[in-house]
């Protein structure tokens, strides 16, 4: 087992990540603890990891750090994955979605050390990131003065989505929003369109592209924002996450 503690965990909490290393090296063999002084040092030890299983002890950022090189050096699902979450509630979101205790570090601990492996599909897109959860496109307009710089107050945008090659929504009738999620071996697609036309638009496919006609869009992924982008392209990958969760646990309902 390798246990690599996330700079970010030891400064936030650093008696949670005590308690996580103290559970584990204690029902564990074979343990190599691993504490980055920067998050930037991560690609080496997973590198060097050999066959040991990887635990995380930070929080989702940490966590999908080592989602995102596991999966562009081709080994996501190579071995199972686990995490103990360490971090304020709004930080171990994506955890707690996946079914990770996120309160109780003894818990999570004992969940890494006997809980069962659950397969999880992700969306991968093509600029090299992955979604363990669910991501959503906002409506665009420009920032209020001192607002951050990816808030948008809702209103429509003009974008084109496909997926699976079927158009579904085109530039010359604006939507409010579109959400993408895995589930169940395919991308759930479902598409608002506004308050003074008709339902959702939903659809179920295996790759899904949303372009802007040239302009770029925002969207949040596992509560990360990211671009602006012209286009992205997301792809599902059932069963490429093989993570640790206690018996009872798994993704939750809308995560």
């Amino acid at each position: 087992m390798l246990i690599v503690i996330d700079p970010r965990a030891r400064q936030t909490d650093g008696e949670a990540v005590r308690i996580a290393r103290d559970v584990l090296c204690a029902g564990a063999r074979d343990v190599q603890v691993c504490v980055l002084d920067r998050p930037q040092a991560l690609p080496r030890i997973l590198a060097r990891r050999g066959g040991r299983r990887v635990v995380i002890v930070g929080d989702d950022g940490a966590l999908l750090r080592a989602v995102r090189l596991l999966h562009a050096g081709g080994e996501l699902g190579a071995s199972p994955l686990a995490m103990v979450p360490v971090g304020p509630a709004a930080s171990v979101r994506v955890a707690r979605a996946l079914g990770v205790p996120t309160d109780d570090a003894v818990a999570a601990s004992r969940a890494v050390l006997t809980g069962p492996v659950r397969t999880l599909d992700v969306l991968t897109d093509d600029a090299g990131g992955v979604v363990l959860g669910a991501l959503g496109i906002p409506a665009a307009a420009p920032p209020r003065a001192g607002a951050p710089r990816w808030w948008r107050p809702r209103q429509r945008q003009r974008l084109r989505v496909e997926a699976d090659g079927k158009v579904l929504a085109d530039v010359d009738r604006p939507v409010e929003g579109v959400s993408v999620r895995p589930a169940g071996g395919l991308a759930e697609v479902v598409i608002r369109p506004g308050r003074e036309r008709a339902g959702d638009v939903r659809a179920r496919a295996t790759t899904v592209t949303v372009s802007a006609g040239g302009r770029g869009y925002l969207y949040r992924a596992d509560a990360v924002n990211v671009g602006p982008t012209p286009a992205r392209t997301w792809t599902v990958s059932p069963g490429a996450l093989r993570l640790t969760v206690p018996a009872q646990g798994g993704p939750r309902p809308g995560s």
